[in-house]
């Protein structure tokens, strides 16, 4: 991480609200980490609670960009699986960048765009996982023991690599790896094929003999 400028914490609210706050303040830089080993209020996608024990990794990485990057969620996907794939253990991706090991969540993650930077937040379950009513979770030490620091440190150069390749690659990295492909999903209370996505990011689903480009928008199982 010898790019990275690190903010390490004990308990803060959220590592994402931290690197929100501190852009506000005209106060961080490109290639920013910041690291809590436990949050009081961590959220995920569309302001949802991402409970965060002591023991699991809580992450946020800021960039400085020029635009905004429709490809960026699976670039870390991708990272992040390959990340967990490391340590010899088999996950697999669901649209568009939750990681799940066994058809259970191990891994979220929330993108979000201030001014002229992106913030990529991400909580790995790696000694613990909540029990949460809409879904099941997992950790990384019911498969294999793994120290918080080396998976940062291996997560960190994945990162650095996915959002830097073609993204022909990424793309077809995360198609091998994701789990919903040729299967049925709901989308807009439509049942539709999952099919792709395609060369411009879009998720690509099928209805009937009509096809739809989705950028953004939840679908489900």
């Amino acid at each position: 991480m010898a790019s990275y400028k690190l903010f390490s914490f004990d308990k803060i609210p959220s590592t994402q609200t931290y690197a929100l706050n501190m852009i506000a303040d005209g106060k961080i830089s490109d290639h920013t980490i910041i690291l809590a080993e436990a949050q009081s209020a961590g959220r995920g996608r569309y302001k949802r609670q991402w409970i965060s024990h002591h023991g699991n990794l809580y992450v946020s990485f800021v960039f400085k960009i020029e635009e905004r990057n429709p490809k960026l969620s699976y670039q870390v996907a991708v990272a992040i699986a390959e990340t967990i794939l490391s340590f010899g253990i088999k996950p697999v991706i669901k649209w568009p960048n939750d990681i799940l090991i066994d058809d259970k969540k191990v891994s979220g993650t929330i993108i979000e765009y201030s001014g002229d930077f992106v913030v990529v937040g991400i909580g790995i379950n790696i000694n613990s996982n909540p029990t949460v009513e809409s879904y099941e979770t997992t950790k990384l030490a019911d498969y294999k023991k793994v120290n918080r620091d080396e998976l940062l440190n291996k997560l960190t150069k994945n990162i650095d690599k996915w959002m830097n390749t073609d993204f022909k690659f990424v793309r077809s990295r995360w198609m091998d790896l994701a789990c919903q492909i040729n299967k049925k999903v709901k989308y807009r209370g439509n049942i539709m094929d999952f099919i792709e996505i395609n060369e411009n990011g879009a998720l690509v689903l099928r209805n009937g003999d009509k096809y739809v480009m989705v950028y953004g928008d939840e679908i489900g199982v």
